[in-house]
Parts: C-alpha cells; sequence; structure tokens
C-alpha cells in the first residue's frame, strides 16, 4: 500500500552574519555611476537597501536562507503535524524524529511525498538545509529529493502533474481552477515580515494551510474521493 505525506516548508532569508558581510562585499553601485564623490553617495544613500533586498533574497536559496517552518501530514487524517521555530537544527531534527515515530525503514520504497512545488523548492531547500546544518535527512526524504519531477512514485508535484514540467501554476490559481478554497490573503512574501514581527504561530497556520489545500487539490487530481474511480 502507497502511503503518502503531504509537505510545505515556510522559509526566511539568512540569519548568519558572515554570508550578510558576503552579500554585501558583491553588491556594487549601478555601472553608469562614474564619478567618486557620486559612486560615495550611493554607498551611503542607496546600498543599504540594496544589500537588504539582496540579503532578503536568500529567503528563496538553500545554501543560505533557513527552514523557519515545517508542515507535514503523516497519516491523511485531517490535521497535519506543523514544526516550527527560529533554531532551524531544531526544526529539521524534530522532523525527522516525528518520521522516524511513524514510519519504518521499508516504507522509504512505498511512500510519496506530496506537494505544491515540492520537487524544484521544498524538498531541494530541505536536503540543503540538512547539509549545512550537518544533519542527515530523513531516507524518504532523501529518497524524494532525488527523484525526478515526473516519478510520481516517489514525488507527486501537484504543480508538475498540472502544469507540465517547466510549466507553472500557484496554489492558489490551481485551488481556484479545481474550484476549491484558495490561499487566503498571506503569502510567502509575508512570511519573513511576520517572523519579524513575532508572528511565528501565524506563519505556522499558514503553512498547516498549504498543506491542507495541497491535500484537497491532490485527492482532486487523482481522482481519489470519485466514488467511481477506476
Amino acid at each position: 500500500m502507497i502511503k503518502t505525506i503531504y509537505l510545505d516548508i515556510e522559509t526566511i532569508p539568512t540569519q548568519r552574519d558572515d554570508v550578510r558581510a558576503f552579500i554585501a562585499s558583491t553588491v556594487t553601485h549601478p555601472g553608469n555611476i562614474k564619478k567618486a564623490e557620486t559612486i560615495a553617495a550611493w554607498n551611503e544613500t542607496e546600498k543599504p537597501a540594496a544589500v537588504e533586498e539582496a540579503v532578503n533574497k536568500t529567503g528563496l536559496d538553500g545554501a543560505f536562507g533557513q527552514v523557519v517552518c515545517v508542515g507535514m501530514d503523516l497519516r491523511d487524517d485531517g490535521e497535519p503535524l506543523v514544526i516550527s521555530g527560529l533554531s532551524e537544527a531544531d526544526v529539521l531534527r524534530a522532523v525527522n524524529d516525528a518520521m522516524k515515530a511513524e514510519f519504518e525503514a521499508s516504507d522509504a520504497f512505498s511512500t510519496t511525498i506530496v506537494g505544491h512545488n515540492v520537487s524544484a523548492f521544498d524538498l531541494r531547500f530541505l536536503v540543503q538545509r540538512y547539509i549545512v546544518n550537518g544533519i542527515k535527512p530523513h531516507h524518504i526524504i532523501a529518497r524524494a529529493a532525488q527523484a525526478k519531477p515526473w516519478e510520481s512514485e516517489k514525488v507527486y508535484d501537484t504543480m508538475v502533474q498540472f502544469a507540465g514540467v517547466g510549466n507553472r501554476i500557484s496554489l492558489d490559481k490551481l485551488c481556484l481552477a479545481l474550484g476549491l478554497p484558495g490561499k487566503g490573503d498571506i503569502t510567502g512574501a509575508d512570511v519573513w515580515p511576520m517572523v519579524q514581527a513575532g508572528r511565528l504561530q501565524e506563519v505556522a497556520d499558514y503553512c498547516k494551510n498549504d498543506v491542507l489545500k495541497t491535500r484537497a487539490v491532490f485527492k482532486r487530481m487523482t481522482f481519489a474521493e470519485l466514488a467511481d474511480a477506476a
């Protein structure tokens, strides 16, 4: 029997001072600025914002960003498990512990991870962060991360399966197309400002909601709830 894990993660930009310093060193004035005094003025007035913009982009970069929340439905039972926190290592270890408690080693070959854009982003980002933190990922996560996007017995990416390899559709748009409730007012772009404001629980709730939406999309796409499904 094939088991499914519904997965979604939320990420934030790098929290490391050395990475921030490296990024700052790569941010330079526009090439059309030539005069020394104009360059100095740009460095003083414009560079800080440019550096901050570049740092914020690391929230989508598994080399430098950070996992702040992982939502998982491990039992297909209606209530996803959400693990969140500002200690990334603790979050990753907790994910491993939760999966070890639920799955046997042999389940690696009969378990499918389901998510939206999960192949290109969530799984890749997770594995990269496991590597950076020196923590071995759970074997089910590692197997799914190595799968090709179309290997649906290992990873079922609702974006890939609906839009096709190399194409995109947002989870919100897919929900609308299928007549399902959308994601609401919060988007991924809101996660870091919410974390900065101390609203981590709201981020966890947002992540949980994405897991539920992905599960509903998956069941529609696989005709799982049709009485006459073949």
